[in-house]
């Protein structure tokens, strides 16, 4: 069973909370919106200020309203839906989300247009906050345990606390300055299907010999070592259709982890990193996206993304409990095939736009 330390894994009450839970992730996305955008005003209230060249050079110009129309066109209510859906069911499975976010938006003509192409990444990162939400109540036993730890009042806790910052880490220092390397050259499906193919053929070698039962190191009893070994393993998910979830499992396992443990660590830890990814995101570039997309859109695909979220997340559970990680490795793989499909019918565009 993955269940241990005397707790069964997501709290089983969630589902009649999901409106409640999903309200209050709406109004945070919001405040959170609306904060970026009085912020850009106010930095442009005043004329005589100069403002600083790098600042300029960066700065993403405004849609015409021609371009705003198109914009809204471009990103309909359906396909919010769409993206919500597989931002949600991916995150968490050791599929990639953002390389199934790529693929899709280039099905559905999503970002295509240099003019809503970086309000389309940004949106692509934004609704991972209804992934987010789903974690923090699917599994709020266990942040209660964390926030209890943090106050002084669980040892457990807070040995699970700092093996989450240590592994957390690692990711914040090499992406800030990998960030913009990485939109520019692999964000796009050539390099989204090399990824998918090494990673399922990965998965497909160690799969077998991974066994839900398996004897090892319990969640809270993670030491520093391991947390940076698993948190150096997570800056591979930077090259997009790796997936965080894959590289972090793998590595727990890797370090002496229960399945258990391995799963629910890479769990928390994405809170953690997607929480951070989600907040710069938004404080960057939260603007550019309500200016292209409107706020409709964005809370649609972070609704559905906590749903689906929640769905994939108890099915996965389920599933690691008597069946293994080859289907995941098989998924990539028939994605990856599926894709380059795509590309040579000329489908969708080969290029990083």
């Amino acid at each position: 069973m993955l269940a241990q330390n005397a707790y069964t894994g997501p709290a089983r009450s969630v589902l009649p909370r999901w409106a409640m839970a999903a309200s209050l992730g709406v109004l945070l996305l919001v405040a959170s919106l609306s904060w970026c955008i009085r912020d850009a005003a106010a930095a442009t209230a005043d004329p005589g200020v100069e403002p600083v060249p790098e600042v300029i050079a960066d700065a993403a110009v405004p849609l015409t309203e021609q371009q705003q129309v198109s914009a809204r066109n471009e990103m309909t209510v359906w396909k919010a839906v769409v993206l919500g859906v597989v931002e949600g069911v991916t995150e968490y499975l050791p599929i990639s989300s953002t390389g199934h976010l790529v693929v899709t938006q280039r099905l559905l003509d999503i970002g295509n247009d240099s003019a809503t192409k970086d309000a389309a990444d940004s949106y692509a990162i934004a609704i991972q906050f209804g992934a987010i939400l789903a974690v923090l109540v699917l599994y709020r036993k266990r942040i209660e345990l964390i926030l209890r730890g943090i106050i002084g009042r669980s040892e457990r806790g807070r040995r699970l606390f700092i093996s989450l910052v240590l592994a957390f880490l690692p990711a914040v220092v090499v992406g800030v300055g990998l960030e913009k390397p990485i939109k520019a050259h692999l964000l796009g499906p050539v390099a989204v299907v090399i990824a998918w193919v090494v990673g399922g053929i990965v998965l497909l070698v160690v799969a077998p010999r991974i066994k839900s039962d398996r004897p090892g190191v319990s969640l809270t009893s993670i030491t520093p070592k391991q947390a940076l070994i698993i948190g150096a393993a997570q800056v591979l998910a930077m090259w997009p259709g790796t997936s965080r979830s894959l590289v972090t499992i793998l590595a727990a396992l890797a370090v002496g982890t229960t399945l258990a443990a391995a799963v629910e660590f890479s769990f928390l830890l994405g809170l953690m990193t997607l929480g951070a990814a989600t907040l710069y995101e938004s404080a960057k570039n939260g603007s550019t996206v309500i200016d292209a997309y409107g706020v409709a859109s964005p809370l649609i695909g972070v609704v559905v993304a906590f749903i689906a979220a929640a769905a994939a997340i108890r099915w996965m559970v389920t599933w690691l409990q008597t069946r293994s990680l080859a289907i995941f490795g098989w998924e990539r793989i028939v994605v990856a095939a599926i894709t380059v499909g795509l590309m040579m019918a000329g489908v969708i565009s080969t290029a990083t736009v």
